[in-house]
């Protein structure tokens, strides 16, 4: 297991980037009939180049322990020519988790039928996300009845798992809802690892520094993918990103992420 990527790396990573010029649809609404806190929370955004075809496509759930946050575009992620599509979701406050985690494969669903005509290729369809957007893009590949309502199958229509510093145990969010604290570790149906399977879509399983990030979550993570290759799965990478904590690893987390899918194609 590496760790790697210097700060100076990412530094010079950044300024090499090329120029794009990358289009904006916003505040696309994205789930069935709402009422006012739906209608809000399940709207994406999409960043294209106009006329492009064949591109890989970018689907980005954003952190904030399922309680916090806002939809956005990650500019880092706007480098290759991907597309990239920001997602909002309904939070853990306000609606149960299952509801959360239906948005989510809802938000997939809406870019499987409809990234074609941004010039999105329907075989390079990433999900990422860090930290409560991990999670859900975990949870999203792993247990297929999520997407399965939608008629979509994570292992062959989705080319890659991509979690940042994800929950691969029941998120805390769904813990402190049973009383439990923030260090009572639980897995249950909520959890990734309870799904933990060989044949499910390829991943990238990126963490922040094992001494400074959140909790223990690169141990959880480093047990996530020690599992899924005993389960069988023979295409899963790990890396941790030397130097970084919970917050500081999400661009260089991208900067791999970039570089995994250009390989990939």
């Amino acid at each position: 297991m590496k760790r790697f990527l210097s700060v100076l790396f990412v530094v010079l990573m950044a300024f090499s980037a090329s120029a794009r010029n990358y289009k904006w649809e916003t505040d696309i609404f994205y789930k069935g009939k709402p009422d006012a806190y739906t209608e809000k929370m399940c709207r994406l955004d999409v960043a294209y180049e106009e006329g492009s075809t064949d591109r890989p496509v970018i689907v980005w759930f954003h952190g904030g322990g399922l309680t916090e946050g806002w939809r956005h575009i990650p500019e880092t992620l706007l480098r290759d020519g991907a597309i990239v599509v920001g997602v909002g979701y309904r939070f853990v406050t306000e609606v149960s988790l299952d509801e959360t985690l239906d948005d989510a494969a809802a938000s997939v669903a809406w870019v499987l039928s409809n990234i074609s005509k941004y010039g999105g290729d329907l075989s390079k369809v990433y999900l990422a996300g860090h930290s409560a957007g991990g999670y859900l893009v975990s949870m999203l590949g792993l247990n297929k009845e999520l997407l399965g309502k939608y008629g979509i199958d994570p292992d062959k229509q989705i080319a890659a798992l991509a979690p940042y510093s994800g929950q691969v145990i029941t998120h805390f969010a769904q813990r402190r809802k049973q009383g439990l604290s923030d260090l009572t570790p639980t897995i249950d149906k909520y959890a990734p690892l309870y799904f933990v399977r060989g044949n499910a879509a390829p991943m990238l399983v990126i963490s922040g520094d094992r001494e400074i990030e959140l909790f223990g979550r690169y141990e959880e993570n480093a047990y996530f993918v020690r599992m899924m290759r005993l389960n069988g799965h023979k295409d899963i990478t790990f890396h941790e990103v030397d130097g970084f904590d919970h917050g500081s690893m999400v661009d260089p987390a991208h900067l791999l992420l970039l570089k995994y899918i250009a390989k990939r194609k």
